[in-house]
């Protein structure tokens, strides 16, 4: 078992910047392959990024493709979304969400795929 818990959530201009955190607890963090989904108001759950057991590998949403940036640092049991350049469209509550699976599943879009998952953090761009 692993338990979540994001934050660095908040309100921001268009064009700013967040960076929010994914604190983990439980069994070795490094055994786990991560993503990052957000929910819009009135939306589902997307996807937003997914990477392996050491940050390597990485996979973005086309709508975040060099805006977004991800990382980990396993001896801290943390993981990152850095987000530049926020939009309005960018405005949703955030998850993040662990496999248990060093490697990013291979349907690594689906929520369904991830056994795990933070309370989410709202980050909100205004216009």
């Amino acid at each position: 078992q692993v338990q979540l818990v994001e934050s660095g959530g908040g309100l921001v201009q268009a064009g700013g910047s967040l960076r929010l955190s994914c604190a983990a607890s439980g069994r070795t963090f490094s055994s786990y392959s991560m993503g990052w989904f957000r929910q819009a108001p009135g939306k589902e759950r997307e996807f937003v990024a997914a990477f392996n057991w050491n940050g390597l590998i990485v996979y973005y949403t086309d709508s975040v493709k060099g805006r977004f940036t991800t990382s980990r640092d396993n001896a801290k049991n943390m993981a990152f979304l850095q987000m530049n350049s926020l939009i309005p469209e960018d405005t949703a509550v955030y998850y993040c969400a662990a496999a248990a699976s060093p490697n990013v599943p291979l349907l690594y879009r689906n929520e369904n795929h991830y056994g795990f998952w933070g309370q989410g953090t709202q980050v909100t761009v205004a216009s």
